[in-house]
């Protein structure tokens, strides 16, 4: 596959993920967004524009994030809180193609607790030691200094919970990314719905840990999301 193929896969994986998560119920207004790194500059990433519905997204309104966070194609406007956050991600985590940050009900709602996720499902344990919390919350991330400190919080990990924000979630594919995004907000409102019920049964960290290695598969990821994005989704 050409660059240039490579590019026009790229956009239309980016828009499907997209799409996804608006299909899902992950969009807010003006807030959201997800990038994902260009196959031809890899100093540079695609993300969708402000104002734009996630489920109204189209290929042709993606907008190309050069290195100094300018817009260097595409016509919309750039969410003032891309770059400080996404290009900061983009920068020190060259191992991953994408991100995903929503502002969902659920990741909104176990955000504000201000703790990680308990491994007290098997789903769940995909997450463990693979998510961090970042304890801070100063309003809409428009400082870069804020970026370099989520991405520092971040550290090797695939996944932040944004106290009193929402999730944010890496991926080495865009359909990781993605998913990642839908195994939060999934295992938030079991967690929600167990503790209202009654305090869960966590599992050991040792068989948490050794779950967490059969589930953490790339190539498991890619297939739950193209599952629920056939099930789910239409392209426009």
């Amino acid at each position: 596959m050409s660059t240039y193929d490579a590019r026009d896969t790229c956009r239309q994986q980016l828009v499907d993920a997209i799409h996804l998560l608006g299909a899902l119920g992950y969009g807010h207004g003006l807030a959201g967004y997800m990038s994902a790194r260009d196959p031809q500059r890899d100093d540079c990433y695609w993300v969708n524009p402000l104002g734009v519905d996630f489920r109204r997204l189209r290929v042709d309104d993606l907008l190309l994030i050069g290195p100094d966070g300018e817009v260097v194609d595409g016509q919309g406007e750039l969410n003032p809180s891309v770059d400080p956050l996404h290009g900061e991600l983009h920068r020190a985590r060259p191992d991953l193609a994408a991100f995903t940050h929503t502002h969902s009900p659920l990741g909104k709602a176990w955000s504000a607790l201000g703790r990680p996720l308990a491994p007290i499902t098997q789903d769940s344990c995909a997450l463990f030691e693979r998510h961090a919390l970042y304890a801070e919350f100063g309003g809409p991330v428009t400082d870069r200094t804020e970026g370099k400190q989520i991405a520092t919080v971040l550290g090797d990990r695939m996944a932040v919970i944004l106290r009193n924000h929402g999730f944010l979630t890496g991926g080495r594919t865009i359909a990781e990314a993605a998913w990642l995004h839908v195994v939060m907000e999934r295992a938030a409102e079991v967690q929600l719905l167990a503790e209202g019920a009654g305090e869960p049964y966590v599992i050991p960290d040792d068989i948490a840990r050794a779950t967490a290695r059969m589930l953490s598969k790339v190539e498991y990821a890619n297939a739950q999301f193209r599952n629920l994005y056939a099930t789910t989704c239409t392209r426009l």
